[in-house]
């Protein structure tokens, strides 16, 4: 069975415009499209209404989507899934009431634990389980945002960028392209150093950062990109140092954002201004920029963000899982901020779950339905993530785009009985990651019929991976 086979086609396919005949241009669902990619791994012709496969060409049962993209990921916090729920429902104090705690900051102390047990081998072995998973669900490129930098207490490795180097050979072998955005991470809070978990993250001054970030080299499905963890993390003295880093090469820039009140409120009393406005006046806000969350804004920050043409990543499901709240995501749209998603801490993987959340939460929060189209959410999983992620030749099917498509089965039990006109309609408010079929990523067929074929048991590598890292 072929990996490389170079004409694909899809039984429906998700068109930004028809590449032939009259109509006017929009996205629609197409019959019959022949995708056919060249060895530099684009789209090098369409054709659409072709009743049946070619001669040798690939068949996509379907919808055939863009490939999606991840634009926040913390591939090791995969091996948190259920285990963050177990301290919730133990017993307090002296054996009654609930277990105190049960907040983003409580559960970011089981994060330290685990990431505690990680080295460059158990990180590269999780990193590859976890990329596979995302392939397995229609994602074809991943945002990593990456702070687990040095040892544990901090010592260098030989090769300081191990971690980082572990982490761009997973992806490679999981068949994704990956942004590794390296990540300052410096201080524990404002005006107050890491803590001991903390001190593989820090490289102790911005300086440092750029240094060791700087000799970090792309690859041909590999770039690197930077991020300020948060403003909490990041003095604001030293913003403009990574700012600069990324915008003198032209590379993605993302931020954590207002995930919770609390930083909010520290810093205001640290710099008497929101996180926004801290970052607005230090030059990390831009087109360039992608903040992270953003759930806690005031009407000044989102005038901001879209003003100065940030974009914002949105991650539904850890949001939820956090507790963290709900994003103005609707507002965030009408001041012309370009939406991207995320799974974060990967309590699902799922792209099609985060767009549909988008529009559910904004159901819930205004008592409205219809904020977001199909086509509105499907672009924030797609075209907005690769470009957040500074792939701008990825994200759409078109001559001369990256080869990078996924395919979501309309005749599972989810997708079943919707005419094929509302088929996008059906894959985000019915589907999920387990009815994506296959995924291609650079012409490459990295999962067919449901099954990866570069990681044959992905359930067991994850499996192996997961008990390593804990310690079974």
């Amino acid at each position: 069975m072929s990996l490389t086979a170079q004409t694909y086609w899809a039984e429906y396919a998700l068109l930004d415009r028809p590449p032939e005949g009259p109509g006017p241009a929009g996205r629609a669902v197409e019959p019959g499209v022949v995708v056919t990619t060249g060895p530099d791994g684009t789209i090098t012709a369409l054709r659409t209404r072709v009743p049946g496969p070619p001669v040798g060409a690939v068949s996509l049962r379907g919808l055939t989507v863009p490939g999606l993209a991840n634009a926040h990921s913390h591939a090791f916090h995969r091996a948190l899934r259920g285990a963050g729920e177990v301290h919730l429902h133990r017993p307090g104090p002296g054996g009654s009431g609930p277990a105190a705690g049960g907040s983003f900051w409580s559960w970011r102390d089981t994060m330290y634990e685990v990431a505690g047990h990680l080295d460059p081998d158990t990180y590269f072995s999780l990193a590859r389980a976890v990329y596979a998973e995302m392939a397995l669900a229609g994602i074809t490129c991943a945002g990593e945002f990456h702070y687990l930098h040095h040892a544990p207490g901090g010592s260098r490795y030989a090769d300081p960028n191990a971690m980082g180097e572990a982490l761009a050979a997973a992806a490679a072998e999981a068949g994704i392209r990956l942004t590794l955005l390296d990540t300052c991470y410096l201080t524990s809070g404002f005006g107050t150093g890491p803590t001991v978990p903390q001190l593989r993250f820090s490289d102790g001054t911005a300086d440092a950062w750029a240094e060791r970030a700087g000799a970090l080299r792309d690859g041909p499905r590999l770039r690197t990109g930077a991020a300020v963890h948060s403003v909490r993390a990041v003095p604001a003295e030293a913003l403009s140092t990574v700012a600069h880093w990324a915008r003198e090469r032209g590379a993605p820039l993302h931020v954590h954002l207002s995930e919770q009140p609390a930083e909010n409120d520290a810093c205001r009393e640290a710099h008497g201004r929101t996180p926004t406005r801290l970052l607005a006046d230090h030059g990390v806000l831009g087109p360039g920029t992608t903040a992270v969350h953003a759930t806690h804004l005031t009407g000044e920050d989102i005038a901001l963000l879209g003003e100065s043409g940030t974009g914002v990543c949105l991650c539904p499901t850890t949001e939820r899982d956090l507790a963290d709240g709900i994003g103005p995501a609707g507002r965030l749209r009408q001041a012309g901020v370009a939406l991207s998603l995320g799974s974060d801490s990967h309590a699902v993987i799922d792209l099609l779950e985060e767009a549909r959340a988008v529009e559910m939460h904004e159901r819930l929060t205004t008592g409205r339905r219809g904020h977001f189209t199909a086509t509105e959410l499907l672009a924030a999983a797609s075209g907005n993530g690769h470009a957040a992620l500074g792939w701008p030749e990825a994200g759409r099917l078109e001559t001369g785009a990256a080869a990078d498509f996924t395919t979501v089965a309309l005749d599972t039990v989810r997708t079943a009985g919707p005419p094929a006109a509302l088929a996008a309609e059906t894959v985000v408010f019915a589907a999920g990651a387990a009815d994506i079929r296959d995924t291609v990523v650079a012409g490459r067929h990295i999962v067919r019929d449901g099954t990866h074929q570069l990681v044959p048991d992905v359930p067991g590598a994850l499996a192996a991976a997961v008990a390593a890292v804990r310690g079974r």
